[in-house]
């Protein structure tokens, strides 16, 4: 049996005993019933996930997966392509907003290289992770991004990695990325699942000008037209239409499910990673956590139609995990009221008449 088959047979159902162990201590705590608001149903949902009533936490670790897009050759980014190779150097020197996010909160940050064009692995790159699938993808609008082999590589490097943080006591991990072009895949997978016109999708990445972003739709329209026999079968979707390091996220998703470890999800990227381990196995977004909603073209339909309600609206739209750094603090927040508030009984207050 290979690692994905394995991996995706090893998912359970949620403990909906733990979920419901987790609301009676919940409801016995110094506060009015209902008082942390969603919070509350981010305790509930760890719990599930993590088949725990007491919702115990170990540590947290940030993963950053980059690679380039053959798409990119379409025109569809305002920056060239050796801009990937020169923030995974930012990324892994430190300077890179995940990178200062990372020391903030004291989160495990891994930083893996999935193909990116310009081959680093001579230069030294301190705690880079290489699993790359190629030099990147080739341009979908013309080709497949990437043969079946390479999908099911990335698909099962992503596990991999998830499976090593999560035997590190990981029990938080938080997906992001990074590559030039890397919008237009996930807006071309998003279209392709949800069923919503480009046009209602994609968005402007790095800034791309009226013209640029009406040649990104009709590079979508055309994609989404070129692959249709491949659009209903998630890993047939991630090799039409993918990258490599969004088909990593993918596999993390589906690994963390596993292992019964929440994901908390990046942007508007690494949610077409999560909609797309969701099509592999239906359901996978119950054991995910959507940290915000993007400014980054129609992320906000996308969250909508997985049925997810993100933690934070403050119009970011930078990826590189950001916003997942920040959520994970507000998860980490709720868990650790849940456990140390004291219960009505235990600290002699008067409940509600």
């Amino acid at each position: 049996m290979s690692l994905l088959t394995d991996t995706i047979g090893s998912i359970e159902p949620l403990d909906e005993g733990a979920e419901r162990a987790a609301l009676e201590r919940l409801d016995c705590l110094t506060k009015p019933l209902g008082s942390l608001g969603y919070l509350e149903q981010v305790v509930r949902r760890y719990a599930a996930i993590r088949h725990d009533p007491e919702a115990r936490a170990g540590s947290a670790t940030l993963l950053v997966f980059v690679a380039d897009h053959g798409v990119a050759d379409e025109g569809v980014s305002a920056y060239p392509q050796e801009v990937t190779a020169q923030m995974l150097r930012n990324i892994a020197g430190g300077g890179a907003a995940i990178s200062v996010l990372a020391r903030h909160y004291g989160y495990g940050l891994k930083v893996i290289d999935m193909g990116v064009a310009s081959d680093t692995r001579a230069e030294g790159l301190p705690g880079l992770i290489y699993r790359r699938a190629g030099a990147g993808t080739r341009n979908f609008m013309r080709e497949p991004a990437m043969t079946a082999a390479q999908a099911v590589f990335a698909l099962e490097a992503g596990i991999e990695i998830a499976n090593t943080a999560v035997e590190g006591a990981s029990t938080l991990l938080g997906i992001g990325e990074m590559g030039i072009a890397n919008s237009t895949s996930a807006a071309a997978l998003l279209s392709a699942i949800t069923g919503m016109d480009a046009a209602m999708i994609a968005g402007r990445g790095t800034g791309l000008d009226e013209g640029g972003l009406r040649r990104k739709v009709e590079v979508i329209r055309a994609s989404l037209q070129r692959h249709q026999a491949s659009l209903s079968d998630g890993q047939q979707l991630l090799a039409a239409l993918g990258g490599f390091e969004i088909a990593a996220m993918a596999g993390v998703c589906l690994g963390a499910a596993a292992r019964r470890v929440p994901v908390v999800v990046d942007g508007f990227i690494a949610t077409a990673a999560a909609a797309a381990a969701d099509k592999i196995f239906p359901g996978l977004a119950g054991r995910m956590f959507f940290s915000h909603r993007s400014a980054e073209g129609g992320h906000g339909f996308a969250l909508e139609h997985l049925r997810a309600r993100p933690l934070l609206d403050l119009d970011l739209r930078l990826g590189e995990g950001t916003g997942a750094a920040i959520a994970i603090s507000i998860i980490q927040a709720a868990l650790a009221m849940y456990r140390e508030m004291a219960t009505f009984a235990g600290a002699g207050v008067a409940e509600k008449l």
